[in-house]
């Protein structure tokens, strides 16, 4: 198999590392974090040093993930990452209990867990997470960095911009549109659009404040 190298060490690197076990495709070599001492093992697999030994690892593994839940700690690594390696692979991870039409388009360093179910003609951008139970239906596009949690789902021909959050529970009726960076509240019902950068929730979901691209995704 392929070896692969994991970011990160949280919760969220436990569960994708699970995935990958399962989804047998790849061997993963190690674990990096920023934290960690080296030669830490963690999950079963040893820390090797920071984001700053890729450059001396890449041409002996294929690829790597970056597991960090928070989109925007993911993406500020991701882009660390391309600064120190430039032509580094950004594997993607589909585990074997999800369920994934035929047609759906994937973006690179996206996890797709457990009990995940996207239908057809659905597109995904780079470095989502789509969690456990959740449920993604036919025509829907996702920008890049997106997380929709456990147990969310949306409607046909939904649009969410970059990296936004769906958080536990939420459902999102057909043909919304949700603008890049905003979080949708856990257990709310999105009935109508939603702008950029902002902190909606409630049944009707209702805007409640404005965020900042640099925020949290769990504040």
């Amino acid at each position: 198999m392929k070896k692969i190298i994991i970011i990160g060490t949280g919760g969220h690197a436990s569960v994708l590392i699970d995935a990958i076990e399962k989804e047998k495709k790849y061997s993963i070599c190690g674990i990096l974090d920023p934290v960690r001492p080296v030669n830490t093992i963690i999950y079963g697999y040893r820390v090797l040093g920071t984001e700053s030994v890729l450059s001396q690892m890449n041409k002996h593994i294929y690829g790597g993930i970056v597991a960090i839940e928070d989109n925007g700690s993911r993406k500020k690594m991701v882009q660390a990452i391309r600064t120190l390696v430039p032509n580094f692979l950004f594997i993607s991870s589909i585990h074997p209990a999800s369920c994934i039409s035929s047609d759906v388009k994937v973006g690179d360093g996206t996890v797709i867990m457990a009990g995940a179910v996207i239908n057809r003609n659905a597109i995904i951008g780079e470095h989502c997470i789509i969690n456990t139970k959740s449920s993604v239906d036919h025509d829907c596009i996702l920008g890049d960095y997106v997380s929709v949690a456990p147990g969310a789902t949306l409607g046909r021909n939904v649009q969410i911009g970059n990296s936004a959050v769906i958080a536990l529970g939420a459902n999102v009726i057909h043909s919304i549109r949700i603008g890049e960076h905003t979080v949708i509240g856990a257990g709310s019902t999105v009935l109508q659009n939603i702008e950029p950068y902002c902190v909606a929730y409630g049944t009707p979901a209702r805007t409640i404040r404005s965020r900042k691209q640099e925020d949290s995704c769990f504040s």
